[in-house]
């Protein structure tokens, strides 16, 4: 059985916790996670007929899924070959490390993501928006200012 006591409750805190940017070129993002936190949670908003850069992370794995809207996932396949595929609303899309993906908004559309802590970098191989690859360092600095 488990004992309650056996917890350092010190570390317990019922501050909640957003960071919203509102930089993105396709919409916006909350971060309702902490930067220390083992994990990363998110909620994204894309602007219909916007889209995320062809991108690849080089230690990051995250899952996706669709809450409202409609919205393609070009992502590779087991061939490495790149395929569209129509997001089905409430289910969860795997992205693995390495794996090439982008989200494409058909109406406005929000997303959550789950992922590994944001670290490493994001390699931005196809963006709309001219921006450079996110390292850990730029990451860190975009949300500086927020």
């Amino acid at each position: 059985m488990l004992d309650p006591n056996q917890f350092d409750k010190s570390k317990f805190t019922n501050q909640p916790f957003a960071l919203k940017d509102t930089t993105k070129p396709w919409g916006w993002e909350i971060i309702f996670t902490k930067p220390e936190d083992p994990y990363t949670g998110k909620i994204i908003h894309l602007n219909a007929g916007k889209r995320f850069s062809l991108q690849v992370h080089d230690k990051k794995q995250e899952t996706q899924m669709l809450v409202n809207g409609e919205a393609n996932l070009i992502i590779d396949n087991e061939n490495g070959e790149l395929v569209t595929i129509k997001m089905e609303p409430m289910k969860g899309y795997i992205l693995l490390v390495g794996q090439r993906h982008r989200v494409q908004a058909i109406t406005d559309c929000d997303i959550y993501e789950v992922s590994t802590p944001e670290t490493g970098t994001t390699y931005r191989l196809d963006d709309d928006y001219k921006r450079p690859d996110q390292t850990e360092k730029l990451r860190e600095e975009e949300r500086k200012t927020l």
